[in-house]
């Protein structure tokens, strides 16, 4: 198998690496921290770079790119744990392509595709754990339109979307609407992310919404697939990039007259530092390498990267921590960010736990061994 990457998909690489060297340094970071969690600024750049328009087809004023493209660009903005919520945009694209009627794909997909608009996906209840099929939010069909009711918690970057995507029982099974933020019956509470990023409460009162299927199950598994590859994918750069920061410091920091990076125990674990970060981007590729697939062929490799990248996110964000020594913890350095950020994807769209019982769930007689 060819793991090589073609020349457009090098120079979209390049193009977001040097953004974020340049454009979203750890101190633009920090700025954008202090000032809430979320830059309608940066978030527009990435739309000049073509990012927000990844999923959308070129009819709708996007670039119809595919999973491989996603998968480097979140790469290289994990490397700078970018804090604008891309992911939820590429989720709600697909979900708008797929599902949307024309006249929906008209008003949304080119403002999103040009960052005018910021549309999330809104699933997370209290009581639901990560269970996508568990939902309490309901919605009727009145004489107007379908009106929906219910509470979302941990939306990302809640309180500056323009409009959500929301599950919501209705006629019975679980279904997929879209909600403007400035319905009637809309109200968000914001607040900040252990990681510095945004989320919101979204709370529906009798809210007009527009349906985009039926069928919600099925959608928002694809949806939250694409949104755990994406995470794996911004896993992998963060890794990498507090790998190297790690071993920069190992090689000035000195004690006994020595560079630490000459310990040989120390060295070791650097070594195990790297294995981790390997086997986690070679689940990440293998995980957007499937997202074409059948819906249970598809959530199989979702939920077995998943598994991974837990234990790798978790290894490396400690041990970065440790070999840095108290300077590691202090917010005033930025592998300390890294490590928190690598922990707030761990739990994202599910954590390892959870995901290990997905995995254990789907496996057939032979366990996949000799099949």
């Amino acid at each position: 198998m060819d793991f090589e990457f073609s020349d457009d998909q090098e120079q979209l690489r390049d193009a977001c690496a040097k953004w974020v060297s340049k454009g979203y340094t750890f101190e633009r970071r920090r700025s954008i921290v202090a000032a809430g969690g979320f830059s309608r600024d940066a978030y527009g750049e990435m739309a000049e770079l073509g990012l927000c328009g990844l999923y959308i087809p070129e009819a709708r004023g996007g670039s119809g790119m595919g999973a491989i493209e996603g998968m480097v660009v979140m790469q290289e903005l994990g490397r700078g744990m970018v804090l604008e919520p891309l992911v939820q945009t590429l989720m709600a694209s697909l979900l708008l392509s797929l599902y949307a009627t024309p006249e929906l794909q008209e008003n949304w997909l080119g403002n999103i595709a040009g960052g005018k608009s910021l549309v999330v996906l809104a699933q997370q209840e209290r009581k639901r754990r990560y269970r996508l099929e568990q939902c309490e939010a309901s919605a009727t069909l009145g004489s107007a339109s379908w009106v929906l009711s219910g509470l979302k918690n941990v939306v990302p970057a809640g309180d500056a979307a323009d409009a959500f995507i929301v599950p919501a029982m209705a006629q019975g099974q679980l279904a997929l609407f879209l909600v403007e933020a400035k319905a009637p019956g809309v109200t968000t509470r914001g607040y900040a992310t252990q990681d510095g990023s945004r989320a919101a409460d979204l709370r529906c009162t009798n809210t007009p919404a527009a349906l985009l299927t039926l069928d919600g199950l099925a959608a928002l598994e694809h949806a939250v697939d694409i949104g755990i590859a994406a995470n794996c994918a911004q896993a992998v750069g963060g890794m990498d990039q507090a790998l190297a920061i790690t071993v920069d410091y190992m090689n000035t920091r000195k004690q006994f007259g020595v560079a630490i990076a000459s310990f040989q125990a120390l060295r070791h674990r650097v070594a195990d530092m790297k294995m981790q970060l390997e086997l986690g981007r070679s689940m990440s590729y293998y995980a957007h390498l499937k997202l074409n697939s059948r819906a249970p062929e598809r959530r199989m490799a979702i939920a077995r990267a998943k598994v991974q990248m837990g234990a790798s996110m978790r290894f490396v964000g400690q041990q970065a921590v440790q070999l840095h020594g108290g300077i590691g913890v202090t917010d005033e350095y930025i592998v300390s960010h890294y490590f928190k950020r690598l922990t707030q994807l761990e739990m994202e769209f599910g954590d390892s736990l959870h995901h290990l019982g997905e995995v254990s769930q789907r496996m057939q007689d032979t366990a996949g061994v000799f099949a």
